[in-house]
This record gives structure tokens, C-alpha cells and sequence, in this order.
């Protein structure tokens, strides 16, 4: 794949969104899911989205993820702008740019620990050796370098999480955007998570944290709140 061809810019912000719409066709009817949005978000930051069901929090997560283009408006992510991108180049900004976390694990079930964190360097074509180095790194970074050769139901919630997260992080990307990441985990093995982000961030990782709870989003240091397709503060 050949080098994104997209419009940069000098980026004083990791995300910077002016006026972003998203309007879905269904029928003969428009129906806004954002509406002229207008975010920005430094790199290092630790930032939480929350707002009620269909209030747009999807959506932007979505654009912000780069798996859904705006409708109207400009969205820069590390000064690339997202809305002039075609599927390929999308696809390359997430698996370089985009480290994802969601609430169901998303790990290949058959495979090792090691290997989950692997994909995103394979897609990466990162060679074997060199692929396998960064894997187990991610792994003890995340605090599992003892349990690299088990697959997922050999795993606890928690740690299937926790593979997840060093997926995530394995490419080195400029953003991890977590999905309601404690939903499926007890309350205690969700206070292990977010300490784990906790301490990611307190890294440097940049994080996006999409939560309709009021106690997980606490536990960022900025909490934006969305509603009828608009930032309400």
C-alpha cells in the first residue's frame, strides 16, 4: 500500500474536530447523529465521552475510530484529514494510528495470547522475529508475561482484557479508544482495568474512553459530555 496521499497539517492537537455532522439516509428521512461538533483533544490526555443512548456518543466514536466518515465538516487526527480519506487509507490510519479496546475482548479464541497481540503486526507485514519481541513486551507491559501461551478460556475476564489492551498498544498508535472496556468484568476486576489505564496514561498514552458510567468516567482527567448530537460542556 503505497503512502496516504491525504492533507496534513501541522498538528497542535492529537484530534481536532470544526463543525463535524454525521447524517444517516433512511428513506426519505435525515437523521442527525451529530451536529456540528467542534472537540479537541491533546496528545497524553485521558478523556472520557459520555452521554445517553442515542445521543451521538456511537457515532463519534465511530468517526473519531476512523471506521465512519463525516457527513460535513473537517477531522484531523495527527494532522491527517480523516474526511478526505478512501477505505484504504482509513484502514491504515487504524492500524497504525488506532489501538481499539472494547467491552467484548474481540480475541480469536483457538490462538495464544502471544499470537492475539500479534494481528495488528502481521496486518502491519512487521517481521516474524521482530513481531514476536513486540508482543511479548506488550504483554508484560499489560502484566501478563506469564501467561503469553494461553489461549482465552484459559483466561479470566480481566485478563482476556488485559490481551486486548496489549493488542491494542502492541503497534505503538497515537490513541487508545476504549469502548465501554469494564462492561463485561465484575466491579472489582473493572477497578483493576482502570488502574491499568491509570497507569498507561500516566505513561503518556493518549486515551478515549467511551462510558455511559458515571464512575468510570470519573476516572479520567477530562469528561466530555455529549447530547442530541452536540457537546453539551
Amino acid at each position: 500500500m503505497s503512502a496516504i496521499p491525504v492533507e496534513q497539517h501541522a498538528a497542535a492537537h492529537l484530534i481536532e474536530m470544526h463543525e463535524l455532522t454525521r447524517v444517516y439516509q433512511l428513506g426519505p428521512q435525515e437523521i442527525y447523529a451529530l451536529r456540528g461538533v467542534n472537540l479537541t483533544i491533546d496528545p497524553g490526555e485521558y478523556v472520557a465521552i459520555m452521554g445517553p443512548s442515542g445521543s451521538g456518543k456511537s457515532t463519534l466514536m465511530n468517526i473519531i475510530g476512523c471506521l465512519d466518515t463525516p457527513s460535513a465538516g473537517r477531522y484531523f487526527l495527527d494532522g491527517i484529514a480523516v474526511e478526505t480519506m478512501n477505505d484504504d487509507e482509513l484502514a491504515a490510519v487504524r492500524n497504525k494510528k488506532i489501538g481499539f479496546v472494547f467491552q467484548t475482548f474481540n480475541l480469536l479464541a483457538r490462538t495464544t495470547a502471544l499470537q492475539n497481540v500479534e494481528l495488528p503486526l502481521i496486518y502491519a507485514k512487521i517481521p516474524r522475529a521482530e513481531r514476536r519481541q513486540m508482543a511479548e513486551e506488550a504483554l508484560v507491559a499489560v502484566g501478563l508475561g506469564d501467561r503469553m501461551t494461553h489461549q482465552p478460556n484459559e483466561l479470566s475476564g480481566g485478563q482476556r482484557q488485559r490481551v486486548a489492551i496489549a493488542r491494542a498498544l502492541v503497534n505503538k498508535p497515537s490513541l487508545l479508544l476504549a469502548d465501554e472496556p469494564t462492561g463485561n468484568l465484575d466491579s472489582q476486576t473493572g477497578r483493576e482495568i482502570l488502574d491499568l489505564f491509570r497507569e498507561l496514561s500516566s505513561r503518556g498514552n493518549s486515551i478515549i474512553m467511551v462510558t455511559h458510567e458515571d464512575d468510570v468516567a470519573k476516572e479520567a482527567r477530562r469528561v466530555v459530555h455529549i447530547r442530541d448530537g452536540r457537546i453539551a460542556d
